[in-house]
């Protein structure tokens, strides 16, 4: 579906601040810090541990959404031969964060920074996150420095790990670079990161893996108030999430040939899943010949389209169930059996934000360890087999927080319309219940439950009618008709 925007009323801007601050306090989110972690946080912040090799020389640059202050990751890319080199250098938090200290036990509490439409409530303080730690160009900072050799069809074929003084020397946000090739104005480094992207996108299609292109609703802030749109994402969003993508394939690697870790898993979907998919796709009229792979019908599909639209987020169900693995044969914590992430099929860790990811410092540091020749830190080894859980709570968390929020400028937009009628695709529909479902309006980018007199057809255009729109309890209800 393309996307559309909305305001909401700039005069209810006040109150929807208020109700956000209300949902922090009901979520026990601390959006202060403590004075002994600001201490702390500005004493590392002054004296960094910095490393002695000196890679100022690459000329990195990073991307990210505009105006983004907490920069995780920064990379240059050069040709080899017939293959790559890419250099992707990455925040050493741990440079800064004292294992026990005050920050480090922050840290743990909040697992990871979590996104409001006003404010985010950040894991690390700004001093270190959005400053000292930050990879903002033309600073000096400390960095976990990899190096990613790849063949002429974008395959590894060495990787290695330094910690390294870097300078990173341009900032630039997705729109920017999607610009510059879309254009024929992108730069040797710009050009590299398509061509790279491109092979690396090859690359997982060939090993069986997927992304989903489907649109994602977001809360923007606008004019004193705020909107609701669906954002699809550009190619270049791809390109640079396959470069963070082939890091953690390489640490995982790394971690399961030195038999000690922390990995990011995804189990396959059952034979199950795939059978009710493929009675969505007939009830849908999407065309699924039984010989046709699913990431191949997955690639085929248009977004745009009602009912492919709706048949790829019934896909979405095959992407749950992901959490984090730790093993460690000297405690005696196994590998798992299957160590696959089932979406990208292959080992995958999550290791190139530890800005804004707990996870990601211990990671970075079992990474840096194998690949220096040294032990584990008692610190990572002594948190490990606790990682998980406290990752989970932490998932668990991000995801009431962002469904809750948007749910609340859902209610707020269409506050006093009840009685109004949109138009709608049926997204979802409930198979214990098919008269109930998930519409998803064309205009504004409301997705919510959907009532009817008769059973909801998958993938239908309807007009529905606004029932329930009510910011307190963060409702939103329509009706068919």
């Amino acid at each position: 579906m393309p996307r559309r925007h909305l305001s909401v009323r700039a005069a209810d801007s006040t109150r929807i601040n208020a109700e956000l601050a209300e949902l922090r306090t009901q979520l026990e989110l601390r959006t202060d810090w403590p004075p002994a972690v600001l201490a702390e946080a500005d004493r590392a912040a002054a004296v960094p541990r910095l490393p002695e090799l000196d890679a100022t020389d690459l000329p990195l640059f990073t991307v990210d959404p505009p105006g983004s202050r907490d920069l995780d990751q920064a990379m240059h890319l050069t040709r080899r031969g017939s293959g790559y080199r890419v250099h992707y250098a990455i925040a050493d938090v741990a440079a800064f964060v004292h294992p026990g200290g005050a920050v480090d036990a922050e840290a743990r509490r909040r697992v990871q920074t979590l996104y409001f439409p006003d404010e985010r409530v950040p894991l690390h303080p700004a001093r270190l996150a959005e400053d000292a730690a930050s990879l903002l160009p033309g600073e000096l900072r400390p960095a976990l420095l990899w190096q990613l050799d790849l063949d002429s069809d974008g395959a590894v074929v060495l990787a290695d790990l330094r910690r390294a003084q870097v300078r990173s020397r341009r900032r630039l946000d997705y729109e920017e670079v999607q610009q510059a090739v879309d254009s024929g104005s992108a730069d040797e480094q710009l050009e590299l990161l398509a061509e790279i992207g491109r092979l690396r996108e090859a690359q997982e299609q060939a090993r069986g893996g997927i992304s989903l292109p489907v649109p994602e609703q977001e809360v923007e802030p606008v004019d004193g108030g705020y909107r609701l749109a669906y954002r699809a994402p550009r190619p270049a969003d791809g390109w640079n999430a396959q470069i963070s993508l082939l890091t953690g394939m390489a640490a995982a690697d790394l971690m399961l040939d030195a038999g000690v870790g922390l990995l990011r898993t995804l189990p396959a979907a059952p034979s199950s899943a795939y059978a009710r998919l493929r009675r969505v796709a007939r009830a849908l009229g999407v065309d699924w010949p039984e010989a046709m792979p699913y990431q191949e019908l997955i690639r085929s599909l248009d977004p745009a389209r009602a009912a492919e639209a709706a048949f790829l987020n019934a896909c979405t169900g095959l992407l749950r169930g992901a959490g984090y693995h730790a093993f460690d044969d000297a405690q005696g914590l196994p590998a798992p059996a299957d160590p696959v992430h089932a979406a990208l099929a292959a080992p995958y860790a999550h290791c190139t934000a530890p800005l804004r990811r707990l996870a990601d410092r211990y990671a970075l540091e079992i990474c840096a360890a194998i690949a220096g020749g040294a032990e584990i830190p008692p610190w990572v080894s002594e948190e490990l087999p606790g990682l998980p859980g406290v990752m989970a709570g932490g998932d668990r968390r991000a995801h009431e927080v962002e469904r809750a929020c948007v749910d609340l400028v859902e209610s707020e937009l269409l506050r006093g319309r009840e009685g109004e009628r949109f138009d709608a695709v049926v997204i979802e529909v409930d198979e214990r219940k098919p008269r109930v479902g998930t519409v998803q309006l064309r205009e504004p980018a409301v997705v919510a439950k959907c009532d009817g007199e008769a059973d909801l057809p998958l993938g239908g255009q309807l007009r529905v009618r606004l029932t329930t729109a009510d910011p307190h309890s963060r409702t939103v209800r329509f009706a068919v008709g």
